[in-house]
């Protein structure tokens, strides 16, 4: 009975002892997971790195329509031909020449020289011409030129009546049709960079007349047109006018003259 008794002693020391060291691991486990974060989860973000783009998109151009090409300038004196007639101004009896207190007309060192006091009209008309279809050139160097003095160009003109085409010491050109005294406008006066601005100055007058067209020209460039049908030839002549409280001058030589060969018929350039 002894014997039993003390074996269960030793059983149940042993079952107490075992229980003992369970509960001991059971707690340091325990405690090494509480003592030991959980981690958190967190997703992971990926770094943005720029990508190197080796052949970036261009912007590609959208076609448009194609350009129109422009259309060749005309020809503004068409139909020139062969020199008719040149004039040096050596002859005085070539040229209507006078002299008087309000202006004068005379031909001096291959120049003809036309000189008008104030608020005079002073002209001279080549003798012995008479032309329809032509292109003239003459050299007009003013010599004593300001504001609205004027010079220039007579064409198919005879002694009452002719087209006149005036160049202003301000720097305008203009045209008129006269007419036993009276003055018909057929150009408002425009400016022109040709146009020398008073004196001393140089300028080459050209005019290109076929029909009823007529065309000014100062060094070669074209200025502007007429057309009217009044006076189909004529002689050729130069003028001064003195429009302010002062005397005009000017001088006129190299005079040439060549045929224009050109009809209407055509499209005009």
């Amino acid at each position: 009975m002894k014997s039993c008794h003390k074996t269960c002693m030793i059983f149940l020391y042993l079952l107490l002892l075992m229980l003992v060291v369970t509960l001991t691991s059971s707690c340091v486990v325990l405690d090494a997971l509480i003592a030991t974060p959980i981690p958190t989860l967190v997703p992971e973000i990926p770094t943005l790195t720029p990508t190197i783009v080796w052949f970036p998109p261009s912007e590609t151009p959208t076609p448009g329509a194609p350009a129109t090409p422009k259309p060749p300038t005309p020809e503004m004196r068409p139909g020139l031909g062969s020199t008719i007639l040149t004039d040096d101004f050596s002859d005085p009896s070539l040229w209507d020449i006078a002299s008087s207190d309000m202006g004068s007309a005379e031909i001096n060192d291959n120049r003809l020289i036309l000189s008008a006091k104030s608020k005079v009209y002073m002209l001279s008309l080549r003798h012995g011409l008479a032309a329809d279809d032509y292109y003239a050139e003459i050299t007009a160097r003013p010599g004593l030129c300001r504001g609205d003095d004027s010079y220039g160009i007579l064409v198919r003109a005879n002694a009452v009546a002719y087209y006149r085409f005036s160049l202003t010491c301000n720097g305008d050109v203009f045209a008129e049709r006269i007419s036993v005294g009276k003055r018909e406008v057929l150009q408002t006066p425009l400016p022109s960079g040709d146009v020398p601005r008073g004196a001393p100055g140089e300028v080459r007058i050209g005019i290109w007349a076929a029909g009823p067209e007529l065309r000014l020209f100062l060094n070669g460039r074209y200025q502007f047109g007429i057309s009217n049908r009044t006076y189909p030839s004529g002689t050729i002549g130069v003028f001064v006018n003195s429009g302010e409280e002062n005397p005009v001058v000017v001088s006129f030589s190299r005079l040439t003259i060549q045929e224009v060969d050109y009809s209407f018929s055509t499209p005009k350039p």
